[in-house]
């Protein structure tokens, strides 16, 4: 056989972990990584985190699935637990983002639907977004590399400009459902939107009755510096979507709504096998304990500022190939004068620091929540060693 067992869809480099200690990963052979990549903004505890294994361990040796057709006094306490410290009334729990992004997709069409307007089905996107595998949430982007292959597509999107409120207002018409944004993309490169751009978009949906539909998928979950990214703006959406750090590396995902923007939502209209299972939510309250414990917030903030500072100083010396530092709390980006992509292939080959390429020539930097001085000490060496030895002809 020619093929792979495992369905060749990734370019899977040469790292194979076995185990992880906190902010490291171990390979097969003993070696050590520095993780920055943190699963793609997953691992927010960091690997082996007590609290959420024996959590894990004695949910599994408890129950770990039934169905949705019996009451779930696990999935209601996190529930509530949630709805208690967001914007939120309910909440349905799923399996991962994409899966939370069409859920919240959903949830604002039947919106509309519930209120006679069945015509207001079209979500406005923004380019270069990323929301997912599926055929709903690629058909929300305007990436061809998502999108080759797989059409015919889903209509119901229109897509454009990023931090654009003049587009965006001008986009909306009879058939505007609401808008679909990540307050900071992530695939994207980093791009935190505007505060008048997000508060923008919000007054628009108050006054045309429409939803603000938030993807913080990646950005959600203490990763910026604040339980969830909307509070940096100022606003309140009327669906989030969230996963990635919600299950600390378990898989999870959930979409949170209004009671106003879910009045659709009743029985039969959505459900999932898998979603909102007893250990997923054992892992969720877990994660939650260590997130919402005094302190941890104004950690994530001072860590992510130091890392800031340290990287805007390390970039003059090294201005050959460092542009900029851009994003929010631990969720920062590297701009490159160059390819990000070879970049990070040198930093983890040569260096052992896990980092992750976005678009825009950025390089992610997405440590583990729980990080101290002494990780931000060892990234900033192994960046800057890596710049120095960065040959010349890497970066053409």
């Amino acid at each position: 056989m020619a093929i792979t067992p495992l369905m060749p869809v990734y370019p899977r480099c040469g790292v194979r972990p076995v185990r992880g200690e906190g902010v490291y990963l171990i390979g097969e052979r003993g070696e050590r990584y520095l993780d920055f990549a943190s699963g793609i903004a997953v691992n927010l505890l960091g690997h082996g985190h007590p609290h959420l294994t024996k959590a894990i361990a004695d949910q599994a040796a408890t129950l770990m699935h039934v169905s949705n057709l019996y009451g779930s006094p696990q999935g209601e306490a996190l529930a509530q637990r949630l709805v208690d410290n967001s914007f939120a009334d309910t909440v349905f729990f799923t399996n991962s983002g994409a899966e939370a992004v069409e859920c919240a997709i959903k949830t604002a069409r039947r919106y509309h639907f519930a209120g006679g307007d069945t015509h207001k089905t079209t979500l406005i996107t923004f380019k270069n977004a990323f929301h997912g595998r599926t055929i709903g949430t690629i058909s929300a982007t305007d990436q061809e590399k998502l999108r080759s292959g797989f059409e015919p597509l889903l209509p119901g999107f229109k897509v454009v400009e990023f931090d654009n409120l003049e587009a965006a207002k001008a986009a909306v018409d009879d058939s505007t459902a609401g808008f679909l944004v990540e307050p900071v993309q992530g695939e994207g490169g980093i791009r935190p939107a505007s505060q008048a751009f997000m508060q923008g978009l919000r007054r628009i949906c108050d006054e045309r009755d429409l939803m603000l539909v938030l993807d913080e998928v990646q950005c959600g979950v203490a990763r910026t510096g604040t339980l969830y990214a909307y509070e940096h703006y100022g606003i309140e959406p009327d669906i989030l979507a969230s996963a990635k750090g919600i299950g600390g590396g378990f898989p999870m995902g959930a979409c949170l709504a209004t009671e106003k923007a879910a009045r659709g939502m009743v029985i039969g209209t959505h459900g999932s096998t898998y979603g909102g299972n007893p250990l997923a939510m054992a892992a969720g309250q877990a994660v939650l304990d260590v997130v919402l414990e005094p302190g941890f917030l104004e950690h994530v903030q001072q860590m992510g500022d130091r890392l800031r500072q340290a990287l805007e100083q390390m970039i003059p010396n090294h201005d050959h190939l460092f542009d900029s530092v851009r994003g929010l709390g631990l969720m920062l980006g590297i701009k490159l004068k160059s390819d990000s992509r070879a970049f990070v292939a040198h930093l983890r080959d040569q260096h052992g620091l896990l980092t992750v390429a976005a678009g825009d020539n950025v390089v992610r930097i997405l440590p583990p929540l729980v990080i101290d001085e002494s990780h931000i000490a060892e990234c900033i060496e192994k960046l800057s060693a890596g710049a120095r030895d960065y040959a010349p002809a890497q970066a053409a």
